[in-house]
């Protein structure tokens, strides 16, 4: 990372990039917001200096925090009294909320920092939210097809993952594996994509067993991370998709019945 790095200035484009987020965002897609930003380049040195930049700018109080899915407080819920557990019930009490709909509907994503953001847009739908980091453990490809195997629904599959020769193919690969899906549906990112939204691309990895395939396909061995896409933009791509999916009566009907129930638990709070 050059020297002459006007870091002030990036830090301060940073934080205007991270007060466009609804959600908490990672240190990842913050990077990568910047490279598609052509702020910084994507080179490790430049991730590991906005890393060190950034935590500095914290601690002063001058930079807005960044999440870390990796790293949690794990403490058990506990309460003063019966009382107050009752009271905590209804605050947090939910019903299945895809009672009466026809498909069971999952988000997938290739990295899990963006789980935040599905989360923070979708779960109000109870749709369930997977994140594939990659090419799936069996162990975890084994837990969806039971997931979707109890539900028993045709399970849909809609997906955002990068646009390279492996990132291309995690979806294929976990349909394969775990035949549940009756339709698995890519949002993004797609070429037509990387270049509406002039994403940066970074050249591929050539020893992707998969790289002379896509370089056949498209011309050119390139990586486009999904991260760079603006958060505006990737949420309307999976809220587009998930619409064709969501019976808006069934969903209404399970909130009325679900707050109806919540009554009762703020009864036996009081």
């Amino acid at each position: 990372m050059s020297d002459r790095t006007d870091w002030p200035a990036v830090l301060a484009t940073a934080a205007q990039i991270l007060r466009t987020y609804d959600t908490g965002v990672t240190l990842r897609q913050l990077f990568y917001r910047l490279v598609a930003a052509q702020v910084l380049p994507n080179t490790t040195s430049a991730y590991k200096t906005l890393s060190a930049r950034s935590a500095e700018a914290r601690r002063q109080g001058t930079f807005p925090a960044l999440i870390d899915r990796t790293r949690t407080i794990h403490r058990d819920v506990s309460f003063a009294d019966p009382d107050e557990a009752v009271a905590w019930l209804a605050r947090i009490y939910r019903r299945d909320r895809t009672e009466g709909q026809d498909t069971a509907v999952y988000l997938g994503v290739e990295k899990h920092g963006i789980v935040n953001q599905l989360r923070a847009w979708f779960s109000q739908y109870g749709v369930r939210i997977v994140s594939l980091g990659g090419y799936s453990s069996q162990t975890y490809v084994d837990d969806i097809a039971e997931d979707a195997a109890t539900d028993g629904r045709p399970a849909v599959l809609i997906y955002a993952g990068d646009w390279d020769p492996s990132g291309e193919d995690i979806e294929r690969d976990l349909a394969a594996r775990c035949p549940v899906f009756s339709l698995v549906r890519r949002v993004a990112l797609t070429e037509q994509q990387v270049q509406e939204y002039e994403l940066p691309e970074n050249p591929g990895k050539r020893q992707d067993p998969r790289a002379n395939g896509f370089e056949a396909r498209y011309g050119r061995l390139v990586q486009v991370e999904v991260d760079a896409l603006p958060p505006e933009v990737l949420r309307e791509l999976f809220a587009a998709a998930l619409a064709e999916y969501v019976d808006t009566s069934a969903f209404e009907a399970a909130l009325e019945q679900e707050a109806a129930e919540r009554k009762v638990l703020d009864g036996l709070a009081g």
